[in-house]
């Protein structure tokens, strides 16, 4: 059986890495740090066969000389644009774009690689759908639940074409993000929309869960289309209510007022 388990590093970013119970290998993604992957692999007695990077922030990708370091014949896969802003040592180096497919041996999974810029200009975002009976999208900081990353370097048109290409996948399709922003996310979607029970629901329900000592992560996209504001700017009464005529503007406006909440 595949897992994908939660790495907590600094304040709230997630690490991700995928293991199977009957393999020595494991794979990461976005390691901002190399502590907790070190700590977890050797609790497990497992070898790092590869790293997977969505973007260059550096709480994405301090990790990898270290990780690099420690595992020689590790494979690292970067976005190709963003490459020169990422500290990494030349071994094993494959550069991708959207549409290439990632094999990964070791753990005998393959990975579908969209581009989705927005947050940053190369950004990535890595499907697998070998390790689950529902896809695994991991997408970094373009999509997060209830929310989107913010735009420091895309334009809105480029983050809400993203969006809706991460629309196109399955809606059972389970969404791994690599921050724990729900909550918060929550309480500006429930002023963007007060009506929207799921909205309300939710929150009270992931309250209790965070309050338990759980995650808000993996989402699934069935979820994020009924709490997620930028995943609903296609709704009319929502560019009514906020007056703007049509998804693009509304989902500008959104985000704009987003950084100011």
């Amino acid at each position: 059986m595949y897992h994908s388990t939660a790495l907590p590093a600094f304040k709230d970013n997630y690490i991700w890495c995928i293991h199977h119970d009957s393999l020595p290998a494991a794979l990461v993604i976005d390691p901002g740090s190399a502590a907790e992957v070190l700590a977890f692999v050797d609790s497990r007695q497992l070898q790092l066969a590869a790293i997977l990077i969505t973007h260059h922030h550096w709480d994405h990708v301090d990790g990898i000389i270290e990780l690099q370091q420690q595992f020689p014949q590790l494979q690292l896969y970067l976005p190709a644009s963003e490459q020169h802003k990422i500290q990494h040592l030349p071994q094993q180096v494959t550069l991708l774009q959207g549409g290439d497919v990632l094999q990964i041996e070791a753990l005998q999974l393959n990975f579908q690689v969209l581009a989705v810029p927005g947050h940053t200009l190369g950004h990535l975002a890595y499907i697998c759908h070998d390790a689950a009976s529902t896809p695994w999208l991991f997408c970094g900081d373009t999509l997060f639940s209830a929310g989107c990353g913010r735009l420091f370097e895309g334009s809105p048109a480029q983050m809400y074409q993203s969006l809706q290409l991460l629309q196109q996948l399955p809606a059972h399709t389970q969404v791994f993000c690599t921050h724990e922003y729900t909550l918060n996310n929550l309480k500006f979607a429930a002023v963007v929309e007060p009506q929207n029970q799921h909205i309300v629901q939710y929150q009270q329900q992931l309250s209790v869960q965070l309050a338990d000592g759980h995650i808000s992560l993996p989402s699934t996209l069935a979820l994020e289309q009924k709490i997620n504001p930028y995943l609903r700017c296609q709704l009319l009464h929502l560019q009514q209510q906020w007056q703007q005529p049509d998804a693009l503007s509304l989902f500008s406006f959104l985000r704009h007022w987003k950084n100011q909440f």
